[in-house]
């Protein structure tokens, strides 16, 4: 496929866009291009770049197959069908079971193009299907709605069964490690932290806190970045509480003085788990305890689900192409460097490649990638880790974080010696990575030559789109946030959070923000001549790369977050 708009001749749908007014023909040659580049339906595509209303697309489409047209909005999701069509075949291609009549099954599409849905969907249900197009936007909605009230396991967490949720403790790697709630006798116990845990998944948490004070005890989630108290219990389960998730964990229960660290696999469906990273820490009035919840479909969302602007993927997507070098994500805990690491080796994970890890520890599980969890009790650490790396034949490696000089050594060394590799540092900034690199003792000419990428992120919270409300802000207040005068005579709207019982205070979910700056030959010499943070970041703005705060600022015109979220994860 060339990249060229030129010779793209426009055929099927999007032709039909172009004759209904929807794009005009550069701009539906390109989206066809890059949905190709992207491998999705040029619907979703025009969708997600907001190129075209959604709405018209679906009309114009429908016209051009000759198939019926529904508005799902006066569609009542507890009418559909359940269990007709696998839960799988609903995520992969994007379709709903709307009805059944007879031995007919209509299913709702936004892609008519995508034949291949309904011939599956067929040979899975045995009976004949037929397409109704419907708003693309929608349909990912219904979707979602449709997915979570068919999964029974999460429906009613005050149900009797909570306490017959299954778990295993350790890495789930053999049937020892599988723990049943009877062998507790506190049932009150282990529905109340099966509860806690459900709960937390259920809402979106990320982490989940177990707290014992001298006369308090609570429980807390971390949700979209912000941990809010949840529970209170009494202070006398502290003990009780703490046993049964060791138990679930398989820590030592009998051992209180020293923090552990241990992994749980609750088991919601027969096709879905989550993991859960477990970690004790002996306080004054007890073990506080932190769960960690590791939903391995994270990693799978996309690129574009991440929040990289057009460029920064690019960037990204072109430095994951070439055969060597060094891709550095940094930022501090919990800014999501892990997701995107391995959205990146997501897109690297091909039979023909072989992909190494080494993490500590591993906490994403990705079929077809080698991960190794270091351990530094019986000598595995990412050094030695690396070294064996080198002796098995890889094309990719992804180093969890280079702490040291040995490890960044061999990483460099590897990535001298025709490897693609992709590792973290916990610094502030692209430019403070370079020099936190120099100031850990690799020579200059090594960091220049081997790395090639370099990206520092945040993780902001998102508007929630149902009750985010138009902001008012003065012309002299958005120069001083750092808004520039052209881009204040462009004309934007500032949003704000409300809060509404689809959202939390106003945001639902996370976004990304990002800088990515590429080393070009010009930052490679000023590495070499050992120049500062300072002046390798004036360099970057020079050559059009953003930072941090310039990309949260671009978060806030595209309406995505609120300038209050902006300040909060971002500052000069």
């Amino acid at each position: 496929m060339t990249n060229n708009k030129s010779s793209v001749t426009l055929t099927g749908l999007a032709r039909r866009f172009v004759e209904d007014g929807l794009l005009d023909e550069d701009a539906a040659k390109e989206a066809y291009l890059q949905a190709a580049k992207n491998r999705i339906p040029l619907i979703t595509y025009l969708v997600q770049q907001k190129m075209a209303d959604s709405r018209g697309l679906a009309f114009s489409a429908a016209m051009e197959f000759g198939i019926p047209v529904l508005d799902l909005n006066s569609f009542l999701p507890e009418l559909l069908p359940e269990k007709v069509v696998d839960e799988k075949l609903v995520r992969k291609h994007s379709v709903l079971p709307l009805f059944k009549r007879a031995n007919r099954l209509f299913v709702a599409v936004s892609d008519p193009t995508n034949v291949q849905a309904l011939d599956e969907i067929k040979f899975n249900t045995g009976l004949s299907t037929e397409a109704v197009m419907v708003d693309d936007a929608k349909l990912r909605e219904f979707i979602d709605k449709y997915l979570e009230a068919h999964d029974t396991t999460m429906g009613d967490l005050d149900d009797a069964d909570l306490d017959s949720v299954e778990t295993e403790g350790g890495d789930g790697d053999d049937d020892k490690g599988a723990v049943s709630t009877s062998d507790i006798d506190d049932a009150p116990i282990v529905k109340y932290v099966n509860k806690m845990l459900l709960d937390a998944i259920r809402t979106g948490a990320s982490d989940v806190h177990f707290e014992p004070y001298e006369k308090a005890y609570r429980v807390r989630y971390r949700t979209d970045g912000i941990l809010r108290e949840v529970s209170r219990p009494s202070i006398k389960l502290a003990p009780k509480i703490a046993a049964r998730v060791k138990i679930m964990s398989q820590l030592d229960i009998s051992e209180r003085r020293v923090p552990q660290d241990g992994r749980i696999k609750m088991k919601l469906s027969k096709t879905k788990a989550i993991d859960f990273r477990v970690n004790t820490l002996p306080t004054l009035w007890g073990e506080k305890i932190v769960l960690r919840i590791l939903d391995p479909s994270s990693a799978q969302l996309g690129i574009d689900a991440l929040g990289y602007d057009e460029d920064q993927k690019q960037l990204y997507l072109d430095a994951l192409e070439q055969p060597q070098g060094m891709i550095l994500v940094t930022g501090p805990t919990g800014s999501g460097k892990t997701v995107s690491l391995y959205t990146g080796l997501n897109i690297l994970n091909t039979t023909e490649r072989n992909i190494s890890t080494a993490e500590d520890p591993a906490e994403i599980n990705l079929e077809g990638i080698n991960q190794v969890n270091v351990n530094a009790k019986v000598g595995l650490g990412f050094a030695e880790a690396l070294r064996a790396f080198l002796r098995q034949d890889p094309d990719v490696i992804m180093v969890g974080e280079i702490r040291d000089l040995e490890t960044a050594n061999i990483a460099i060394k590897a990535a001298q010696t025709g490897h693609l590799v992709l590792s973290t540092l916990h610094t502030n900034s692209a430019a403070e990575t370079l020099t936190r690199m120099m100031n850990m003792g690799v020579p200059a000419f090594n960091i220049a030559t081997s790395v090639s990428l370099i990206i520092a992120q945040r993780l902001g919270r998102r508007l929630c789109n149902a009750c985010k409300q138009p902001a008012n802000v003065p012309k002299e207040v958005l120069l001083e946030e750092g808004f520039t005068q052209e881009q204040i005579d462009t004309g934007f709207t500032l949003y704000r959070p409300k809060g509404c019982d689809k959202c939390t205070g106003g945001y639902k979910g996370r976004v990304g923000i990002y800088e990515v700056v590429k080393v070009t030959d010009t930052m490679a010499n000023m590495i070499m001549e050992e120049a500062s943070s300072i002046q390798i970041a004036k360099q970057a703005q020079a050559e059009g790369f953003r930072n941090l705060r310039q990309s949260a600022l671009l978060k806030v015109m595209q309406g995505v977050t609120s300038l209050e979220e902006a300040n909060r994860v971002t500052k000069d």
